[in-house]
Formats: structure tokens, C-alpha cells, sequence
């Protein structure tokens, strides 16, 4: 008799409730894992100049991915800014297609003309992947002020960093969110760099959540390297969006593992820091409780293993054997009218 390996479909996501139980582990274990193993293959490729251009690595920021995965429902929407690869998987966007587009291929989910800033999917409500600072967060506002309009009771998951909460997007939008009772969540993934620079030398307000009171919006300080945490603050801050009850500001504390992009040796950061955000890797804490609750065997989470294995694999055989765009496509997806006029040599 074989061994069950664990495979969840994101339909799941949607009868998940706290307290947290065996499956909704099971489902972060993998789900962080696919991001990290994903991740650990795009810096290797980069290397090797399979992938091009920018990249920046979702690596040690995973929980975040993982527990607002389970607090969201299929039909909910997310945008967020360039560190969008973690974000993209978790929300549905198959790996196989996320890989195709960081190689620039005509099968990726933005046809490989987006690369690894602007991965985008309708059928996934995943609105990007922006690379400029702070743009998304307007944009994310917009989106819900659609739902509202349109009398859903879908939430709006909006992501920036803490860079991002510097810019004068933020509060033209918070002040617009809070004024109109939008249904939004705003997330600061704080991982406490905005590309070298660390936030004591960039604010007087360390604590980025704070930036809420000035407009009445709720607003809460989360652990980002607990799964719990962050499932918990999101699925209260959503649960408030689908009631009427207007927009939360969550500022989500992370950590990023490697430099801001591919191009970033992080010199600015000592080693002891490295390693102290180290010990809390939210993987090997998922890992830890499922084997102490013996809810899997070592057998059957290296089964997990190798499927993550695999799928990342497969998505590199994919995108080394798919097309690159034809040149007819440089025209195509800038207009909503097709025969826009344009000239060709």
C-alpha cells in the first residue's frame, strides 16, 4: 500500500478557518516551499543569463504569500510591486508560466513581455507586478473601488514595500480608501530595506502601521514570518472589507534573505542579522509543528519535497522549449482597439 502524498488544489483556501489544523500546514509547508525551491532556480538561472533584465527574489518572505493564501477566497484580488514571483504562484499563476515569463517567452502569463516585474493574470485576479515605486497602491484602490461599484463583496489584497510608504501615492490613496469605504487591505511588506537603505534612515515613524491613524483607518503591526499571524490579521482585515466596514492598513514584518535584485551583494546588512532572521525561516517553523504533531512521516514530507522538486523542474523544461513571441506581438496589448494604426517598415 502506497504512501499519500499531500497535494492541495487553491480551492482549499477557501474552507480554511482557525483554529489551525493539519491540512492548512500541509498546504503552507508546500506552497512555501514551491516559492523558495521557484526562487532558489530564478537566481541560478539568472546566473547562468537564462533570465534577463531585473529580478528581484521573494526569498524569506514566504508566510506572507502562504497565510494570505488561506484568508483569501479564488475570487478575491491581489496587486502588488515587482517582487511579485512568491505572490503570483501563490494566487494560482502556474510556475510553468511564471518561469516562461522571466525567460521572456510567448507562453509566460504577461506572453513574455512583462519579465520578472509585471506578472499579471485576469483569470488569477493577479493585477501585477509594477515597477514603479508606490503605483500599485492607487491602482489596488481602484480595483476595489470596482468591486464596490459593481456590489461584490470581493476583497482587494494591496502590496508595497517599505520603500513604497514613502511615496505621496500612499496618501492621496488613503485618504481616498478611508473616504469612500473601500473594500482594501493595504500590506507594507516590511523586510526593513528599501533597496540598501534601512527605515531608521528614511523615517521618523518606525512603525510604518502607525501611518493609519492619520486617516481613522484600522491599522496593526503583523509577525511576516508566521504563517498564524498573518493568516489571522488578513482574514480579520477582509472579513471587514466584505462587511462595509472600509479599508485596514497591515504592516506585515518580513524579511528578505538575499539583496534587493540579483544585483545587490547587501553589504549594508552585518551577517549576525542575517542569521538571527534565519532562525525563524517560517518553512522550517511550518515544518517543525507538523512533525510535532506527527502529522506526516519523514517519508511523506519527502514526498512534498520531490513534487516541489519536480514542478520547478518541469517549469524550467518549459520554458526552454517554448517560442519566443513573434514580432507581431510588439503592437498587440497596448490598445483595447485592435487596428490602431501604427507603422511597419
Amino acid at each position: 500500500m502506497g504512501t499519500k502524498v499531500f497535494i492541495f488544489s487553491h480551492k482549499f483556501r477557501q474552507s480554511v478557518q482557525t483554529p489551525f489544523g493539519k491540512e492548512t500546514y500541509l498546504y503552507w509547508y508546500e506552497m512555501m516551499l514551491l516559492l523558495r525551491r521557484f526562487e532558489e532556480k530564478a537566481g541560478q538561472l539568472y546566473g547562468m543569463q537564462k533570465i534577463r533584465g531585473f529580478c528581484h527574489l521573494y526569498i524569506g518572505q514566504e508566510a506572507l504569500a502562504a497565510g494570505a493564501m488561506t484568508a483569501l477566497r479564488d475570487n478575491d484580488n491581489i496587486i502588488t510591486a515587482y517582487r511579485d514571483h512568491g505572490l503570483a504562484i501563490a494566487k494560482g499563476i502556474p510556475a510553468k508560466e511564471c518561469m516562461a515569463e522571466l525567460y521572456g517567452k510567448a507562453t509566460g502569463c504577461t506572453k513574455g513581455k512583462g519579465g520578472s516585474m509585471h506578472f499579471f493574470s485576469k483569470e488569477k485576479r493577479f493585477f501585477g507586478g509594477h515597477g514603479i515605486v508606490g503605483g500599485q497602491i492607487g491602482l489596488g484602490a481602484g480595483i476595489a473601488f470596482a468591486e464596490q461599484y459593481q456590489e461584490t463583496d470581493n476583497a482587494t489584497l494591496c502590496f508595497f514595500g517599505d520603500g513604497a510608504a514613502r511615496q505621496g501615492m500612499l496618501h492621496e490613496t488613503f485618504n481616498m480608501a478611508v473616504l469612500w469605504q473601500l473594500p482594501i487591505v493595504f500590506i507594507c511588506e516590511n523586510n526593513h530595506y528599501a533597496m540598501g537603505t534601512s527605515v531608521e534612515r528614511t523615517s521618523k515613524v518606525l512603525d510604518i502601521y502607525r501611518l493609519a491613524d492619520a486617516y481613522d483607518m484600522p491599522g496593526d503591526s503583523v509577525d511576516g514570518m508566521s504563517c498564524e499571524e498573518v493568516h489571522k490579521a488578513i482574514e480579520r482585515a477582509v472579513r471587514r472589507a466584505r462587511e462595509g466596514g472600509g479599508p485596514t492598513f497591515l504592516e506585515i514584518k518580513t524579511y528578505r534573505y538575499r539583496g534587493h535584485s540579483m544585483s545587490d551583494p547587501a553589504k549594508y546588512r552585518t551577517k549576525e542579522e542575517l542569521e538571527e532572521y534565519k532562525e525563524k525561516d517560517p518553512i522550517n517553523q511550518v515544518l517543525k509543528t507538523i512533525m510535532d504533531n506527527k502529522w506526516a512521516t519523514e517519508e511523506q514530507v519527502e514526498q512534498i519535497n520531490e513534487k516541489v522538486r519536480n514542478e520547478v523542474e518541469e517549469s524550467v523544461k518549459f520554458a526552454e522549449e517554448s517560442p519566443w513571441p513573434n514580432d507581431d506581438e510588439l503592437y498587440k496589448d497596448i490598445y483595447v482597439q485592435q487596428d490602431y494604426p501604427y507603422i511597419v517598415d
